[in-house]
């Protein structure tokens, strides 16, 4: 992973959820079973269904809440409050992350589908809280989700960031093709690699690859 594909970088934005902390905490299992009871609540259905409808909500519209809104008009607030209202006891913090992350040059973002205030809490929890400038969830998006194009350009009119002078650093790999297009170096934070012509680079340890990159 060549150091100078990034030198024109001055602006990090990083995804949450299963890339600022491991897969192995599981913490968005507790979100899911939240999240599938909104659903059957909403919906008026059994667990098993909703359960299997939250995961189509999440394909077709790219989270569970933009398919709750579209086709149910529920209102995100109290539902983002609900949701992420769960345990943290799974985190640790990472000094070695922070340390990585602080090192990097320029302005550094956390932008989550979640909400800011969860958001915050994962950082705390992790000991990242420090190196980030800002912090923006689906609420600074109007509510669109990653993966559509007007979320990410919500957040860069937000920000006021270059798109062509940033990097966003994501699990999900689907959430990688609008900021490629938008200009932006992309990398895939998981522990497999995934071909496509959106990923340009791979990640299996965050910190050692943020680490070659100063």
């Amino acid at each position: 992973m060549p150091k100078h594909a990034f030198a024109h970088v001055d602006t990090w934005i990083f995804d949450l959820d299963n890339t600022l902390y491991p897969p192995e905490a599981r913490l968005f299992d507790q979100i899911e079973v939240r999240m599938t009871a909104w659903v059957a609540e909403v919906v008026g259905v059994d667990e098993p269904t909703a359960n299997a409808l939250r995961k189509t909500y999440w394909a077709q519209y790219g989270t569970t809440l933009a398919g709750l809104m579209r086709e149910h008009g529920v209102d995100p607030a109290p539902y983002l409050t609900d949701v992420h209202d769960i345990s943290m006891d799974h985190l640790v913090p990472d000094p070695d992350l922070a340390q990585a992350i602080d090192a990097l040059p320029g302005r550094k973002i956390v932008y989550t589908n979640g909400s800011e205030p969860y958001a915050r809490r994962v950082l705390a929890a992790r000991g990242l809280t420090a190196p980030f400038d800002a912090v923006y969830g689906v609420e600074h998006a109007g509510f669109l989700p990653k993966p559509e194009r007007a979320a990410f350009q919500a957040i860069i009119d937000h920000d006021g960031f270059a798109p062509a002078r940033a990097a966003m650093f994501e699990d999900d790999p689907r959430n990688l093709a609008e900021p490629l297009a938008l200009g932006m170096c992309t990398v895939l934070v998981a522990p497999e690699a995934v071909e496509a012509p959106h990923i340009q680079h791979h990640a299996t340890d965050l910190t050692g690859f943020l680490g070659r990159l100063t």
